[in-house]
């Protein structure tokens, strides 16, 4: 059978180039598509739509004590996803920034419950910084496991991630434990000056996002101005360019994993030195996990990533609405989440690849 008569079939083929408004679109498509599969996934379950569609993503946005939680939530997603997304360019995977935020957020604590009558404004900028060491001690875990004996990335740092969550209860079910707590999991709660300053009065959002955003500009620099950040994209774009060029695949993964377990570890120290606290079982929210999605919904991208890690918190505080004013069950407001992140893939494989017709290949007849 000649070539021409061969059955034609579609094959998908990389584009040389994607062009840029593409891209740009790419997200908000996503987004509309895992709204429009959602809005029919409530439907079926004898939900109003049109109330959920509201709560969900308008109510967050239309009042200031709402808009000023979503600002809230940013500031820990914006962090963890910055810092993954390093890796992620360098192809280094690590899936366990929950159990690095709740490390950090375990470090940080150490302080107040250690020195609960410690005063001075150096308490709160010290369980940052020991937050964040904490995070990056606990990803170099995984770094360790990685380079040392080739184990994989993903399956130890998500692995790691359900070990820090019994270390968290074991301190809090016993050598943390409140005395004076009604027998909650929970530590004492932290002295003023242990708490991370108010940003804008009248709401909780505090200075950790504004520490977010410089970190969010940092890593704009790291990526896209230093020799360091260009390395690491060439490794994870080119492995055997890179090792042509002489750059050290074990010095990038270690510090793919230390940047990324830094960024976690600070966002939890700041969760406990602000908006809770204290130390609590209720710390792990799935942060690390959500920073994923966040990672991938900016592109991968500083700038895209401060926008998408806005999304996310407002699809946080728009799922709390949707449960309480149209019954939505938690698990649903999770599925929107993990959709949005499958329609994105989606949409960002229409980006760099394109649907061919060939003919199909047929063996030679004897």
């Amino acid at each position: 059978m000649s070539a021409l008569s061969a059955p034609l079939r579609p094959v998908l083929v990389r584009r040389e180039h994607a062009s840029l408004p593409v891209k740009l679109i790419a997200p908000p498509v996503a987004l509309a598509l895992a709204t429009l599969l959602n809005l029919g996934l409530y439907l079926l379950m004898g939900r109003d739509p049109v109330a959920v569609f509201h709560a969900m993503l308008l109510e967050p946005f239309l009042s200031w004590a709402s808009f000023s939680e979503v600002l809230l939530k940013t500031g820990p997603l914006l962090l963890i996803a910055q810092g993954l997304a390093i890796g992620f360019r360098a192809k280094v995977f690590n899936i366990g920034a929950e159990g690095q935020f709740i490390l950090g957020a375990i470090f940080a604590s150490a302080i107040p419950i250690w020195f609960p009558e410690a005063t001075g404004q150096w308490i709160w900028p010290s369980m940052l910084v020991i937050g964040a060491l904490g995070g990056a001690l606990w990803a170099s875990f995984t770094a360790f496991w990685r380079v040392k004996l080739n184990a994989n990335e993903i399956l130890v740092s998500l692995m790691l991630a359900l070990v820090a969550a019994q270390l968290l209860n074991y301190l809090l079910l016993g050598p943390w434990k409140d005395p004076n707590g009604f027998n909650f999991p929970q530590s004492v709660m932290f002295q003023s000056d242990a708490m991370v300053p108010i940003l804008i009065p009248g709401t909780r959002v505090n200075v950790s996002l504004l520490i977010a955003c410089a970190l969010s500009l940092a890593a704009w620099v790291f990526m896209q101005r230093s020799f360091a950040g260009f390395k690491l994209q060439v490794g994870g774009l080119a492995p055997r360019a890179a090792g042509y060029a002489g750059f050290n695949e074990g010095r990038a993964i270690w510090l793919s994993l230390l940047i990324g377990g830094f960024a976690a570890g600070l966002a939890g120290a700041a969760e406990v030195a602000g908006p809770l606290g204290q130390l609590q079982r209720s710390i792990s929210t799935g942060y690390g996990y959500a920073a994923i999605i966040v990672a991938y919904l900016g592109g991968l991208h500083p700038v895209g990533i401060a926008f998408s890690a806005l999304l996310m918190a407002a699809l946080y505080i728009g799922g709390d609405n949707a449960m309480v004013s149209a019954n939505l069950p938690v698990a649903a407001v999770r599925v929107f989440q993990g959709s949005l992140l499958l329609a994105y893939l989606v949409a960002i494989a229409f980006v760099r690849y394109r649907f061919e017709w060939r003919h199909a290949a047929h063996g030679s007849s004897p």
